[in-house]
């Protein structure tokens, strides 16, 4: 069993992490710029990333730390989410080193294979290639697509458009293909990544879901499991920035979160391997298994409408 660190312990994935690794055996404590957002009983250090504060007192005698981090919020207003992440990433890094942490584990975003990445899908490769060049002797990066769960923002924005929209307008990107992954498969990924003797330096893994789906395609079938009448309309241009906008308004979300991860759905995002599950003993659920999962944890505390 490890000492082990969760960063970006109060989102989603963080949260659902910290029990599972308690559940394990493993000693753990959080990190976070809100202490009192963290769920559970566990210690946690205050700190924020971006300045440095707290990463050393977290850090202090362990053995594996996730980094869990990103920093999307605001971007509307600050345009800089990526050179924040950058300076939260090396910073976490430097302290990682000083420490000597053994490993580090983190969870990024599919890459595209015939064009250059998004700012956020580059932003995200930035932070992988920094904690695999050398911060920790060991190193997992996992590179997911859209996290089906009842937590996830990115779900939970299609959701509340689907529920909140008459219609169901798919911009010319509705047509390019992921493989979304459910939640519980992330965790057991980055749970098994902890303690796999199979990670003996950097590796870099694609964490995908076994079901090619269009994103139009993940938008209806959404549509279909919260029983919804919603006809989908094609619509013949890209329109990301004015899509951003009104979508980000339907859904109530911020539009600094929602353009960036718009503009990486431009193109196929495909794994380049689906050899993941196979090396951490992982088996995967289906995407329609995931939406229905996902949605039925999310009756437990909320309405949905339709269903």
């Amino acid at each position: 069993m490890a000492d082990v660190l969760v960063t970006g312990a109060t989102g989603f994935l963080g949260a659902a992490l910290l029990p599972r690794l308690q559940q394990e055996g493993h000693m753990v404590r959080a990190y976070a710029r809100r202490p009192e957002a963290v769920v559970g009983d566990v210690p946690v250090v205050q700190g924020d990333a971006v300045e440095g504060t707290g990463l050393d007192a977290a850090l202090d005698g362990i053995d594996v730390a996730y980094y869990l981090i990103h920093s999307m919020e605001g971007a509307s207003s600050s345009k800089s989410f990526d050179s924040l992440e950058l300076r939260s990433v090396e910073n976490f890094a430097a302290a990682a080193q000083r420490a000597g942490v053994r490993r580090t584990v983190y969870l990024g975003g599919l890459l595209p294979t015939d064009k250059q990445a998004s700012r956020h899908l580059g932003s995200r490769l930035a932070v992988e290639e920094t904690l695999l060049g050398g911060a920790t002797p060991e190193a997992v990066a996992f590179r997911a697509s859209l996290v089906v769960g009842a937590r996830s923002r990115s779900f939970r924005f299609l959701v509340r458009l689907v529920e909140r929209a008459p219609l169901l307008p798919l911009p010319a990107w509705a047509d390019n293909r992921t493989q979304p992954i459910d939640e519980r498969d992330v965790v057991a990924l980055l749970l098994a990544a902890a303690s796999s003797e199979k990670v003996t330096g950097p590796l870099s893994l694609d964490a995908a879901g076994p079901d090619v789906v269009t994103y139009g395609e993940m938008v209806e079938a959404i549509r279909d499991h919260l029983l919804l009448g919603r006809p989908a309309i094609r619509l013949p241009l890209t329109m990301t920035p004015i899509a951003a906008k009104i979508a980000a308004a339907i859904a109530g979300e911020d539009v600094g979160l929602i353009e960036p991860l718009m503009e990486s759905l431009e193109t196929d995002l495909l794994p380049r391997d689906e050899s993941a599950p196979g090396f951490f003993g992982v088996r995967m659920h289906s995407f329609d298994s995931a939406v229905e999962h996902a949605l039925g944890v999310w009756e437990r505390t909320e309405t949905l409408a339709g269903r």
